[in-house]
């Protein structure tokens, strides 16, 4: 079992509100809400992805990302 930082969860957690929001978007959508959603979902990825937390995991980084990954959707 891994113990994540509340921060790092937390940006999966919000990583997967935004990709829903993005995929769930109606014809109404404008054009300008997409971008902000899309540059919101990449400056999470970033955050994910650079996470100090990561440098400490190096060798079991790949099991350790999906852990991170099943405990933010449940």
């Amino acid at each position: 079992m891994y113990s994540f930082p509340h921060d790092l969860l937390q940006a999966q957690r919000e990583w997967y509100a935004v990709y829903g929001r993005l995929a769930d978007r109606t014809t109404s959508s404008t054009a300008a809400q997409t971008t902000a959603l899309r540059r919101r979902l990449h400056r999470l990825s970033v955050q994910v992805s650079t996470h100090p937390y990561w440098e400490a995991h190096a060798g079991g980084a790949p099991a350790a990302r999906m852990a991170l990954r099943e405990l933010a959707r449940s």
